[in-house]
């Protein structure tokens, strides 16, 4: 598989990435043997970059991952999470050390390649949020003494929150990586939207994260599997998916994905899912991008539509129409 540079960093990653998380389900709620044949199919297929978090399946992603991955780590790239409770912001520095070293013993090894915050930066003070000025002043200056510390070798953020504030926090250099919630229904980190589009306006984040070295690892790429064109959820993923950065429900990122089946229809790919990898990947800003499976099969699906390579111009343009379209009122 393709691999590219990460950002700045001196970190290779494969331009898919292994999500652990709780929406596909395999790595926490999926069959030891199922777990240890699917990460080591992914490393037998080029796959290297392993994204985890310590909420997902309340640890149990973490552990599932370290014993999949065994003792030999030669190529591969691991990151981790951390998520703030409203308790931990009176002494984030604790919290943050707290998480991290607990990670690196359900994860098996001495340090993580990145580590990222998982609260949405905004200023609402609701629970799971932070305000840019604690990012700066106490998330920032916890994680650099990880980082010295040799815990960690690289810093990032899920960019969930205001739009302007995931701006400030690439551009002021602390910060490697950035998780950037792009897809077909969500284009907006990628390129201009409309006026009345339904989704967050991320005023192209990807554009400024590549302008500033920042390492981006694309997420929600099925936009919680609404991209499969499905109401239907696998047994082993999270039955109600929240979206994030697009429609009011998952109901209506549905319909809205439907409408793409046109282009599907017309030959530019096989299937709902591989159009939505393979816009993913037509965007050159993106370093990696990021998908969470139920089964080995899904895995196999998006390594195959990965390989595939770019969409063609006049896919991109048909799909630029049909997002157009989403602008104009209720899917």
């Amino acid at each position: 598989m393709k691999t590219t540079k990460f950002g700045r960093t001196d970190l290779d990653v494969s331009l898919l990435t292994f999500g652990c998380g709780a929406v596909g389900g395999l790595m926490t709620k999926g069959s030891t043997a199922d777990q240890d044949r699917a990460v080591a199919w992914a490393r037998d297929n080029g796959i290297s970059h392993f994204d985890t978090a310590p909420s997902y399946g309340d640890t149990t992603s973490e552990t599932n991952l370290g014993r999949g991955l065994g003792q030999n780590r030669d190529g591969i790239v691991v990151s981790t999470k951390v998520g703030l409770s409203q308790d931990d912001l009176g002494d984030v520095e604790r919290a943050s050390r707290r998480s991290l070293e607990a990670s690196l013993k359900r994860l098996r090894q001495d340090h993580v390649d990145v580590f990222q915050l998982h609260n949405t930066v905004d200023g609402t003070g609701e629970p799971g949020t932070i305000t840019l000025d604690q990012v700066f002043n106490d998330v920032v200056p916890a994680f650099m003494k990880l980082r010295d510390e040799g815990k960690t070798r690289y810093l990032g953020f899920t960019a969930k929150g205001d739009t302007d504030a995931l701006h400030t926090m690439v551009e002021s250099g602390h910060f490697d990586s950035a998780q950037v919630f792009y897809n077909i229904l969500v284009p907006s980190a990628g390129e201009p939207i409309p006026a009345g589009y339904p989704a967050q306006d991320f005023n192209q984040l990807l554009t400024v994260c590549q302008r500033h070295g920042v390492g981006t690892i694309g997420v929600r790429i099925l936009a919680g599997g609404a991209l499969s064109g499905s109401e239907q959820r696998h047994p082993l993923g999270i039955q109600t998916v929240p979206p994030i950065g697009s429609g009011l429900d998952y109901a209506s990122d549905v319909r809205r994905a439907l409408r793409l089946g046109s282009v599907v229809a017309g030959g530019h790919a096989a299937s709902l899912p591989e159009l939505a990898v393979r816009y993913a990947i037509s965007n050159d800003a993106l370093s990696t991008m990021e998908i969470g499976i139920a089964t080995i099969e899904e895995l196999q699906k998006a390594t195959d539509a990965v390989n595939k390579g770019s969409l063609s111009k006049d896919a991109l343009s048909e799909i630029k129409a049909i997002q157009a379209g989403f602008a104009d009122g209720p899917s």
